[in-house]
């Protein structure tokens, strides 16, 4: 029997709460701010850091804000390829895909990683040509000024993201959560950059910071790819998951019950268990199934967004899945 346990963020189903607290900003309702409109809000905040640090690059010249600003692009895409994924794994369950669409989300998430490691080579390629030709840089304070503002806006919103990201367990808006990080890392190596210009006059260290920044938003690009290609191939839940539902199972306990054959996979918000329990052959059905109906309470309890399916088996049978004479 499949199950959706209560507190699992889906349908109608109620969640914990969770809540942020901001110095004098009151308590906001996490289960409020949807993955869409988390999004939604990653895709106003793009625009308009892409207006703040083009223009600072334009004031500037400095190829570290350039790739800055070529960040901020790709940020807005993924917000928006994030947005349509998270509206497709919302979607009900149906005849071709009965599990639901909750994968889509490992898209959105492998798709920007993907993105990141394009925008860290773009950085490096712009960077090299200008160590191989520097420029002066030119009212480097407005720059300065536009590119904090700029990298201040992403950094609420993702320590935003990340809350409700958790509470979701949403894998796209932690991936667009960590690459407002990378982004804001970017900014601030930038700004680096160019105070280490200012202060000693060697042209060349702002790209060789853009270079160093490059590298590390290159490497969490590269971790957003592994994780989604996990989730993709069916990955096992997360270890103090595993633990819970383990934990779960022995509190049922007895000498006429036992559990083995237990197997876990998850997608995007959902997680899976299969397992089988053996029981006396001489229980009526019924029993049996009531049993089972308890256990399969608990486990959606303990664990939010569980589907359980459970195989009654009489306690002298065992299932064997890799021997080909038991199969019939």
């Amino acid at each position: 029997m499949l199950a959706a346990g209560p507190g699992d963020g889906l349908g109608n189903n109620p969640c914990a709460a969770f809540v942020v607290h901001n110095s004098g900003m009151s308590a906001i309702n996490l289960q409020a701010l949807t993955p869409q409109r988390m999004l939604l809000a990653s895709v106003a905040v793009a625009v308009l850091t892409i207006i703040l640090k083009t223009a600072a690059w334009y004031i500037t010249g400095s190829v570290g804000l350039l790739s800055d600003a070529m960040e901020s692009f790709v940020n807005l895409a993924s917000a928006l390829f994030g947005l349509a994924m998270v509206t497709i794994a919302q979607r009900p369950a149906d005849d071709d895909h009965p599990y639901g669409h909750h994968k889509a989300e490992y898209f959105s998430s492998g798709f920007e990683g993907a993105l990141i490691i394009g925008a860290a080579v773009a950085i490096i390629w712009a960077a090299t040509a200008r160590i191989l030709h520097p420029q002066p840089l030119e009212k480097m304070g407005w720059g300065l000024a536009l590119a904090v503002g700029s990298s201040a806006l992403n950094g609420l919103l993702a320590w935003v993201m990340f809350r409700v990201a958790k509470a979701h367990r949403s894998i796209a808006l932690e991936a667009d959560a960590k690459h407002l990080v990378t982004d804001v890392w970017t900014s601030a190596g930038v700004v680096v950059g160019i105070g280490a210009v200012i202060a000693t006059g060697w042209l060349w260290l702002d790209a060789v910071v853009a270079i160093g920044v490059a590298l590390n938003i290159l490497w969490e690009g590269g971790q957003l790819v592994w994780r989604s290609s996990q989730g993709l191939m069916d990955e096992a839940v997360e270890p103090e998951v595993l633990a819970e539902i383990r934990k779960t199972l022995e509190g049922f306990a007895h000498p006429t019950i036992r559990f083995d054959h237990l197997s876990t996979r998850r997608a995007g918000q959902r997680r899976f268990v299969d397992l089988h329990m053996h029981m006396p052959a001489s229980w009526s059905l019924g029993r049996a199934a009531a049993v089972r109906a308890s256990v399969e309470q608990a486990l959606m309890s303990a664990v939010p967004g569980l589907r359980a399916s459970i195989q009654l088996l009489p306690s002298d049978v065992e299932a064997h899945f890799d021997d080909e004479t038991d199969l019939i």
